[in-house]
């Protein structure tokens, strides 16, 4: 029996076309729930796809014109004329979160929660273009993924290089 709560006014929807890394899904919708909450974000839409760096590259080139891996792409898909109605599609790199957290003190999972927070902030307005936004930005993501039990995972980073 699923006990999971489901909220009506938000809509996750996860797609895994990468199939090397484990998932628990409730925990990634529960940390995107607690990130739409926290945004005071209602009647939203959010389809999180997990690929890997090729096909991540593919739509890096086709939709940024970068022949280059990412770890994440966000896209706000909202209808401009719908109100407050939100769509959003995030696109994550297992590939790279498996990669990242060979250095990482921390699961892959964490990290893949760390660019699905990243891409749902880019479609809330935070940008990483300057150091200062960057700063504000890495600290936000640390913050909501360490409410939900997944740590230091941006700021882990610094930690382990030292």
């Amino acid at each position: 029996m699923n006990t999971e709560k489901q909220d009506p006014d938000i809509d996750i929807h996860i797609t895994k076309n990468f199939k090397d890394i484990i998932i628990d899904q409730s925990r990634i919708k529960k940390l995107i729930k607690n990130i739409c909450d926290n945004f005071k974000l209602k009647k939203v839409t959010i389809s999180i796809v997990i690929v890997g760096n090729d096909e991540i590259t593919k739509l890096n080139k086709k939709f940024l014109n970068r022949n280059s891996t990412t770890d994440c792409l966000s896209f706000d898909l909202s209808d401009k004329n719908s109100g407050y109605q939100k769509t959003f599609e995030i696109i994550v790199n297992a590939q790279k979160a498996i990669k990242e957290t060979e250095k990482r003190p921390h699961f892959p999972q964490d990290e893949l929660a760390l660019y699905i927070t990243h891409g749902i902030l880019h479609n809330l307005g935070f940008n990483d273009d300057n150091p200062e936004n960057a700063k504000k930005m890495h600290d936000t993501e640390d913050q909501i993924l360490q409410q939900q039990g997944f740590g230091f995972v941006y700021n882990s980073r610094s930690a382990a290089e030292n």
